[in-house]
């Protein structure tokens, strides 16, 4: 009797044990579309050094704690479903990456807004990068950043409000929907990532902090408007009220809601970043110290490392003069420059004559913060 009953909660504990030891599929939808992932069934503190391996999806993470800083190592292959990349929108496949992230263990807030073009990184591996590089000009001198999280232009991107780069590089521009269902712990704060300051990144469940972004009043103004890109070109009305459709129909107004410039919130004590179902969804700047790759901020909207097309470098001066300099005067005149070139003038332009010589060009300063207007 003594043996069966020994034999019995030893079979009970290796069940438990082996139950608790690996991850589970289970199913779930979005939008009518069934989908499967795989999610650890035990809570885990992801705030220390932790593993994500992946046989069904390839995902390879593993975190670190060395000195002050947080490693990150990853392939940055997502732990769950994706939509179907190549599609429509998006002609680029995911592959897997090889990336080592540094996050510091104890953020410094310094209070000031710094634009960052990768605030963070999911705790699987993946990046949040919530800007894009597609850009409408207009031959009245007007041009719009195009938001991903809109209904005009075919971006591709999934249910999990993500895309993939030229790179293969899979990439969040919006509210994570796998990496919240996956590390949800049932509280209303949902750890699902570090920014690059440090400060980690939550979703609310309840929605209850608001970020402080408002539509711009009044109508946008622009003619003779086109949207090009290597798969098609397109006659674009940028007419009408501010709807979300591009950067700038939003203004941050110190107060306005729950949430600082950078979506940040102070909860507890302890500051952190707020991925929002609202614009600005994704952190655009931060509040904490931090270093970042800096790309050349120069050219036409074809220069960027753009989610649609194969990246190439920034454009030497010599290339600008060749595609803008009408005159051929061998300067860029306020009126012959477009795209982020044409935002960029007036700190380009050092002597304020109206042009850019090759000079002012190679000495131009790197922008810290790009965004939507600000209102105090």
């Amino acid at each position: 009797m003594f043996l069966n009953q020994k034999f019995s909660f030893g079979l009970l504990v290796l069940l438990l044990l082996n139950c608790n030891g690996h991850k589970t599929e289970y199913a779930h939808s979005h939008d009518g579309v069934s989908h499967t992932h795989e999610k650890p069934q035990d809570t885990q503190n992801y705030f220390g050094e932790y593993t994500l391996n992946s046989k069904t999806f390839g995902t390879k993470t593993k975190v670190k704690i060395r000195g002050n800083q947080r490693v990150m190592t990853t392939n940055s292959l997502p732990d769950h479903t994706t939509g179907d990349f190549p599609n429509q929108g998006n002609p680029n496949r995911i592959s897997s990456q090889s990336k080592t992230y540094k996050f510091p263990l104890e953020p410094k807030y310094t209070g000031k807004a710094k634009w960052a073009r990768e605030p963070g990184v999911a705790l699987n591996g993946v990046k949040f990068e919530p800007g894009t590089a597609e850009v409408v000009l207009c031959e009245s001198g007007e041009n719009y950043r195009v938001e991903a999280l809109q209904e005009v232009f075919d971006l591709g991107l999934d249910f999990n409000h993500a895309h993939v780069q030229p790179t293969g590089a899979y990439h969040y521009h919006g509210t994570p929907t796998s990496v919240i269902e996956n590390f949800d712990s049932g509280e209303d704060l949902v750890h699902i990532g570090f920014a690059h300051d440090g400060f980690p990144m939550y979703y609310s469940k309840s929605g209850k902090y608001k970020p402080s972004y408002k539509a711009v009043s009044g109508q946008r103004e622009g003619e003779d408007c086109t949207y090009e890109n290597p798969m098609e070109k397109m006659d674009v009305s940028v007419g009408g009220h501010h709807n979300g459709t591009y950067t700038s129909d939003f203004e941050y107004i110190d107060g306005y809601g729950d949430l600082d410039e950078c979506n940040g919130i102070t909860i507890n004590g302890e500051y952190m970043y707020l991925v929002t179902n609202e614009f600005p969804y994704v952190s655009r700047c931060l509040m904490g110290e931090f270093e970042e790759e800096v790309r050349p901020p120069f050219g036409n909207a074809n220069s960027d490392d753009r989610a649609r097309r194969t990246p190439r470098r920034a454009p030497s001066f010599s290339e600008l003069l060749n595609d803008l300099d009408a005159n051929n005067d061998k300067k860029i005149s306020r009126n012959e420059s477009k795209g982020p070139l044409k935002d960029l003038f007036d700190r380009i332009d050092a002597n304020k004559d109206g042009f850019l010589t090759e000079e002012e060009f190679k000495n131009a300063p790197t922008p810290e913060r790009q965004g939507p207007p600000r209102r105090d």
